[in-house]
């Protein structure tokens, strides 16, 4: 009875961490360049100090997250861009530490930066990148920032930075609590001249809304299923010690 109850609790624990995995990418759904969390989960057998196997409990192999390419929408605004195939977006953290995002929905500060919506700058190759205050910016497929002034028209553009775009190896890289992705150890990815910059769009999130809301659906019953195996677990006690005061 005791071991029912153990696998029991254990499933269900691990059912409501999937929940909320779920919960979490339903919400990202129109959050651009939001890349959906993966999850699995495997037995691991619980040895005694004989090396005999006694209890079995799950534990999370976290796959981490899937990186397929989420559609494209076009808005029309120059601060906006998307990593068209493989790539990311380098991005300023705290402490200098250097984070990856896909999400291209960009502005710039009041002192002149370009930042993200975080209000992080965006990471040049020379490093920050200042856009003055007169100039409107287009983007090229490489990530050059080419600047135009607008209060003299006749003047050639300006080169005023090339965008930081990485591609490291995916199975290198690790989601932040923040939602920014990192290199596992703290590593700085290096700047990779195959990604391409689509100016003018946006990347949306490549989370499926039916398939999120099915698994949400598969998970909840799967833990309520496992509190009925609780609850059987207990009646079946009680019904036990009933029996075994009668004798």
């Amino acid at each position: 009875m005791d071991k029912l109850v153990y696998i029991a609790a254990v499933a269900a624990k691990s059912a409501m961490q999937r929940q909320e995995q779920v919960s979490n990418n339903i919400a990202n759904i129109s959050t651009p360049g939001f890349k959906s969390q993966l999850m699995a989960f495997q037995a691991a057998p619980i040895k005694s100090d004989e090396g005999l196997p006694t209890r079995a409990y799950s534990v999370e192999t976290t796959v981490g997250f899937d990186d397929t390419e989420g559609s494209l929408q076009s808005t029309g605004r120059d601060l906006d861009m998307a990593i068209t195939g493989k790539g990311w977006f380098s991005v300023q953290g705290a402490n200098n530490q250097e984070m990856y995002t896909r999400a291209g929905s960009f502005g710039v500060s009041e002192q002149g930066i370009l930042v993200n919506q975080s209000g992080l700058p965006i990471v040049g190759e020379g490093g920050e990148i200042n856009i003055p205050q007169t100039f409107r910016i287009e983007v090229s497929s490489t990530g050059a920032i080419n600047g135009f002034d607008t209060e003299n028209p006749q003047a050639a553009p300006v080169v005023l930075g090339q965008l930081k775009l990485v591609n490291p190896d995916r199975a290198g890289m690790e989601r932040r609590d923040d939602g920014y992705f990192q290199i596992k150890g703290g590593g700085i990815a290096e700047a990779d001249e195959s990604v391409r910059v689509a100016n003018g769009y946006l990347e949306n999130s490549n989370v499926n809304p039916a398939g999120a809301m099915v698994d949400m659906i598969t998970t909840q019953r799967e833990f309520e299923a496992h509190l009925k195996m609780i609850q059987m677990a207990e009646e079946n006690s009680k019904s036990s010690n009933s029996l075994l005061g009668l004798n």
